[in-house]
């Protein structure tokens, strides 16, 4: 039978002859024989062991486990699967820490940012569920809407952009804000009086929608035309606004508009379109609409809905 001495095991393995010595001192792979002159020989089966070895921990595996597998204790395979588990969640937290550490470089906030994004999905939804509680929870709303709002999951992904996390950091310092909160339960309190009063309600129709966007239209093109909201010319784009408003709701342009539409604004807090266009981007959902600066604008300019 061939007998190989360390030096030729080397040369065969690509390892040091200190590394094969420090393998056989360790008892994972003794020598088979020794020479006359006490040198440590080893056959072809050391050879292979070696080899394993070799690959194990060129893999990360660390050198007790390698013993194991030797020993015939685990299976390489067994072996294979957890330490690919293992590199798993040690990848998921490396993308994490790469997002965090991109989102302070933009001026983040490096501690909220990092403790927010370690968080469990569990955790994360928690955060969202006791949102919910607060501001639906007293309330008789209407079922299905009720139903729509809290089916609302977080999915931020294993290997988030720094927009996704950006936003996840922005979304849950909104639902924890106790202005925000109480705009929300507000919103549900009359939702529920509304509601308890024969109102429909059912999500805004077609005229409505046309107006709302017609009301975005126009400031998008103030905005981009750099009007003031104080100059003349806003209060043009108001008046043209307010007239579509008329007549998509069946209302003479003068008070009773101006009523109706101040009750509609009690349901449309900025703010909750912010939630949803955050949400998108948590999740990696289509873009949605972000109309907050043609909102302000309308607002400023003195537009009771904005």
């Amino acid at each position: 039978m061939t007998r190989y001495q360390i030096g030729e095991l080397a040369r065969m393995t690509g390892l040091t002859v200190r590394t094969i010595r420090f393998y056989s001192d360790q008892g994972l792979i003794p020598p088979t024989a020794r020479t006359v002159g006490g040198y440590r020989t080893y056959d072809g089966e050391a050879v292979a062991k070696l080899k394993l070895v070799r690959t194990l921990r060129d893999l990360g595996v660390d050198l007790p486990t390698a013993g194991r597998v030797l020993a015939r204790e685990v299976t390489v395979t067994d072996v294979a699967r957890a330490h690919a588990d293992a590199i798993d969640a040690q990848m998921k937290t490396l993308r994490l820490r790469r997002a965090v550490l991109r989102a302070v470089a933009k001026g983040g906030e490096m501690e909220l940012m990092n403790e927010l994004a370690r968080m469990s999905d569990e955790e994360r939804q928690r955060i969202l569920d006791d949102f919910f509680e607060e501001v639906f929870g007293p309330y008789e709303l209407d079922p299905q809407f009720e139903q729509h709002m809290r089916s609302v999951r977080v999915e931020l992904p294993d290997d988030p952009t720094t927009e996704q996390l950006e936003a996840w950091v922005e979304l849950a310092k909104l639902v924890q804000d106790p202005d925000f909160r109480a705009a929300v339960k507000r919103m549900s309190q009359q939702h529920e009086e509304q509601r308890r009063g024969g109102a429909d309600m059912s999500p805004p129709g077609d005229n409505q929608m046309e107006a709302f966007n017609f009301a975005i239209a126009q400031a998008r093109a103030a905005l981009d035309a750099g009007i003031a909201p104080g100059a003349a010319e806003a209060r043009e784009v108001v008046d043209r606004v307010n007239a579509n408003w008329a007549q998509a709701l069946n209302l003479p342009n003068d008070e009773r508009l101006v009523e109706r539409l101040r009750e509609l604004s009690d349901f449309a807090d900025p703010r909750a379109e912010r939630y949803w266009v955050l949400i998108a981007k948590v999740n990696g959902w289509p873009a949605m609409p972000d109309h907050s600066a043609e909102r302000a604008w309308l607002r400023e300019a003195g537009q009771p809905f904005g």
